[in-house]
């Protein structure tokens, strides 16, 4: 009879097949991931049985075979006659629930009017201003039986009051209501930066959802905790779910506060995570998030069984999504989407293969909601609930998960909250350093991404986008807006504004009181501005982080090509070259702006960040107030084509047009050359290597760099 091997058998067997080479993997969390995990690895943690507490393994016992996940795909954008038309066009092909991307004017709480969003109309999503437009958003879409959900912060007061009413307009009344509205905003003070109140007033707001959804739209979800955008900034798996679990967290213990019972409103409660690259890691993640939650949740006092289960929508990762080779974002989608599923997700967005650069066409777009129908429909992966559980290396991720987010969220408790702890800007720095060290792990080519820095095909093959003409939009969005404004009540519409503003003052529910501004067809700028009035407008600098780069390329010729340019330069200029940040229009996505920041200031130069949603206007003024050398441009929301080029136009006309103008983020390839006749000399998409985009620019500043690969044994010398 053979003898059963054991550990050690395993261990010297393998070590002689890969001759004693090292095979531990570190992952961005700093965990080391062995070659093989036993049960000894996940000893003493125990995730029960799907449908029973603490809900590891699923919210529902029978799961996926009871039932598949709904499958909601994320979209808007033009006008609300295309966005609606898109939508019945998916709905009608097997989409099972809508949600809905609304522009960045709308976030910020401006109309289609104001000359702050003169870029941003329709671009990102759909521009909402009045009841109106959300009639014909949803015309001919029942929303007594649909299930819609919004993702809305900043605005959420107006948005979801356009919501109410225009339900009532197709005669559907509150209660019948089903959806979801984001509404979570300490995540937007962290990461995604579409604030438009201070915390204070905008976590007011948030009590208010709760305690007006809870009285009069039990099917409807009050907010919906989004770790999504955490992971979109950088977060590593820990930081998403502890920053997520904290924040909802602290939500709940804010409608306790304003004496609302636990149990009334916490079973509305859903959350919103990002599925990135690292398979198991994120199927563990989700399983994780359940089991926190419960914790806390029990901790805060609840008793019903329905308040302690965490249901969550997924969104497939838009990071990982590449402009190179972009046929391969196909297969990413595909794997994120396994891992959302296997990961016990309630709801799932698959993103399009050419959301990298624009959005997404119909043909992209069926191929990803496409994805999710041949995994429901042919991969068998509904018939067993869990399949992965007892999987030792999955609950041993899944245990390491729930103990490093405990320890991190101790320290948001230590802090006196998550309100308090995101004041002290600990959190985003966090992120932002867990960003920048991936980046340059990607640049240095230790994580490899497949056509970028590791397969590249010699040249990329063209592909059909959707453009959106903003001005067209914008144009026909003022037109419906003055039609509105001539048909209403004028004098009960200022009536109804000013209760508002007397209510966010005076502590009334402000939702109760946008409605009724609704019902007399206040626009969302004039309710937003209504508010305004007493709670103020927020603003923010971002503050990079310095180090990161420099740290990890020491001992990296490249870097020190680099490095040495931007001295020679500096001894040229007598000072160092300084560049500007500029991110321009509504826009709060600053990853990207945020990693450029911390690379160059690590490479030597002198780094001016620009705040968040600056005009060109502004941003003229801060470069020539700093008399700088380089603006580059961060666009992330197609805006690139009306705010770059006007720039490059205002410096010309203030006698600066030899001040250098790059631009860099989401960029479709065929933009290219319209941004180099307008001025541009530098484009840098998604997948540019930092310290190449930084060679690039000393070339521009007059400095005779050598391309990548020569001198290279002379610059480690």
């Amino acid at each position: 009879m053979t003898q059963k091997p054991t550990l050690s058998d395993w261990n010297t067997l393998a070590a002689k097949e890969v001759k004693g080479r090292d095979l531990t993997w570190h992952t961005p969390e700093g965990f080391a991931i062995k070659p093989l995990y036993t049960e000894e690895d996940h000893a003493g943690f125990d995730p029960g049985l799907p449908g029973f507490a603490p809900f590891t393994r699923g919210v529902k016992a029978s799961m996926y075979a009871g039932r598949p996940w709904t499958i909601r795909q994320y979209a808007g954008f033009s006008t609300a006659e295309e966005s609606n038309a898109f939508y019945r066009r998916n709905l009608a092909m097997g989409q099972k629930g809508l949600s809905v991307a609304f522009d960045l004017a709308t976030h910020r709480g401006y109309d289609s009017d104001h000359p702050r969003v003169v870029g941003d109309v329709g671009k990102a999503g759909v521009a909402i201003d009045t009841v109106a437009d959300m009639q014909i958003l949803f015309d001919q879409i029942p929303l007594d039986t649909m299930s819609v959900s919004m993702t809305m912060n900043g605005a959420v007061i107006p948005v979801l009051a356009f919501f109410i009413v225009a339900a009532e307009r197709q005669g559907v009344s509150q209660d019948k209501l089903e959806g979801t509205i984001q509404n979570d905003i300490l995540k937007e003070f962290m990461v995604r930066n579409t604030y438009i109140y201070p915390p204070e007033p905008s976590m007011r707001i948030i009590s208010d959802i709760i305690a007006y959804t809870s009285a009069n739209m039990p099917k409807f979800n009050s907010i919906s905790i989004s770790g999504y955008h955490m992971h979109e900034a950088g977060a590593t798996a820990v930081q998403e779910l502890a920053f997520t679990i904290a924040d909802g967290k602290e939500y709940a213990a804010r409608a306790m506060a304003a004496g609302l019972d636990i149990d009334a409103f916490a079973g509305r409660l859903s959350f919103f995570f990002g599925i990135g690259m690292n398979f198991f890691m994120e199927i563990a993640k989700l399983r994780a998030a359940r089991t926190l939650w419960y914790q806390v949740m029990d901790d805060l006092g609840a008793k019903d069984e329905r308040s302690k289960m965490l249901r969550t929508h997924c969104q497939t990762s838009g990071v990982s999504l590449q402009e190179q080779d972009p046929y391969n974002n196909v297969i990413r989608t595909t794997v994120e989407a396994m891992a959302a599923v296997l990961g016990g997700t309630q709801s799932l967005h698959t993103n399009a293969l050419d959301e990298a650069i624009a959005l997404p066409t119909d043909f992209s777009a069926r191929i990803a909601r496409n994805t999710q129908l041949v995994l429901q429909e042919e991969s068998g992966i509904c018939n067993v609930v869990d399949p992965l559980g007892g999987s030792h290396y999955i609950e041993a991720l899944t245990a390491t998960l729930v103990a490093d987010a405990e320890a991190m969220m101790a320290e948001v408790d230590a802090a006196g909250g998550m309100t308090a702890y995101v004041a002290t800007g600990a959190p985003k720095a966090a992120i932002e350093r867990a960003a920048a060290e991936k980046q340059t792990k990607v640049d240095m080519g230790e994580t490899v991404i497949v056509g970028v820095n590791k397969y590249r095909k010699d040249s990329e093959d063209p592909m059909d986008t959707l453009e959106v003409d903003n001005q067209m939009v914008r144009t026909g969005q003022i037109a419906r807006l003055a039609k509105v404004r001539e048909g209403r009540d004028e004098a009960a519409c200022r009536a109804a504004l000013a209760a508002l503003t007397a209510g966010c003052a005076d502590g009334e529910n402000v939702l109760a009181l946008a409605v009724a501004a609704a019902r007399h067809d206040a626009t969302l700028g004039e309710i937003s501005s209504a508010m305004e009035e007493v709670f103020g407008r927020h603003d923010a600098t971002p503050a990079p982080v310095s180090g990161v780069y420099a740290s990890a390329y020491e001992f990296d010729r490249r870097w020190a090509q680099v490095t040495d340019g931007v001295e020679a330069v500096g001894r040229r200029l007598g000072r160092a070259p300084r560049i500007m940040i500029a991110k321009m229009g509504q826009d709060g996505h600053d990853r990207g702006a945020n990693v450029i920041a911390s690379a160059f200031g690590d490479m030597g130069f002198e780094v001016v960040s620009g705040p968040l949603f600056q005009t060109p206007e502004e941003s003229v003024a801060m470069a020539l107030e700093h008399d700088v050398d380089v603006v580059g441009a961060s666009s992330l929301a197609a805006g690139h084509k009306t705010l770059i080029p006007e720039l490059i136009r205002l410096l010309r006309e203030a006698g600066r047009g030899d001040i250098k103008v790059t631009a860099g983020g989401v960029i479709p390839p065929q933009d290219y050359d319209y941004l180099r006749e307008a001025g541009v000399q530098g484009i840098y998409g998604p997948g540019s290597n930092v310290v190449e985009c930084a060679a690039d620019i000393l070339v521009l500043l007059g400095h005779n760099m050598p391309p990548l690969g020569e001198g290279l044994d002379e610059a480690a010398e």
